[in-house]
């Protein structure tokens, strides 16, 4: 093994999460309001024991060949009128779009889990949790679907 010197990154790095926000194809006007916004990740997965009993020091892995989509999470102010729009929400698959502060976006297939409003108290905004699900299946056609980079460069939603 030779090592690797580490390199400046390409890109820029984004400065401040201020305003990153989440749109749902069928309900792009969802009456809630972001205040804090985890888009997803990329995860490959526990790596697969290829150690055999011909091994004599250390235990050996493999990566797993597919990758898994993480959950995305919002905490957001909200209208009780929000109900009627979760109810036709939740379990919808459908396109869903991380807008970026910088203007770029992650569209991906996947759906409303779960909407659950926080305690209430005296002095603060009320809150709901909401949990997104992908899917990386388009609803339509039940192909697997990639998840969508786009620079703001093409950006175009």
């Amino acid at each position: 093994m030779a090592g690797t010197t580490r390199s400046t990154p390409g890109g820029t790095m984004l400065g401040d999460g201020f305003s990153t926000k989440i749109a749902f194809a069928n309900d792009p006007d969802v009456e809630f309001w972001e205040r804090t916004v985890k888009p997803p990740g990329i995860d490959g997965g526990d790596p697969v024991d290829r150690t055999t009993m011909h091994n004599v020091t250390w235990r050996t892995m493999a990566s797993r060949a597919l990758r898994t989509l993480t959950n995305s999470s919002i905490t957001a102010g909200y209208d009780p009128a929000v109900f009627n729009s979760i109810v036709s929400l939740i379990n919808v698959e459908q396109e869903i779009t991380v807008h970026f502060p910088d203007g770029s976006i992650l569209i991906f297939y996947g759906y409303l889990k779960s909407f659950e409003p926080n305690e209430h108290s005296e002095g603060s905004l009320p809150e709901a949790t909401i949990e997104i699900v992908p899917t990386n299946t388009n609803p339509t056609t039940g192909a697997e679907s990639s998840p969508d980079y786009r620079s703001s460069a093409t950006a175009t939603p």
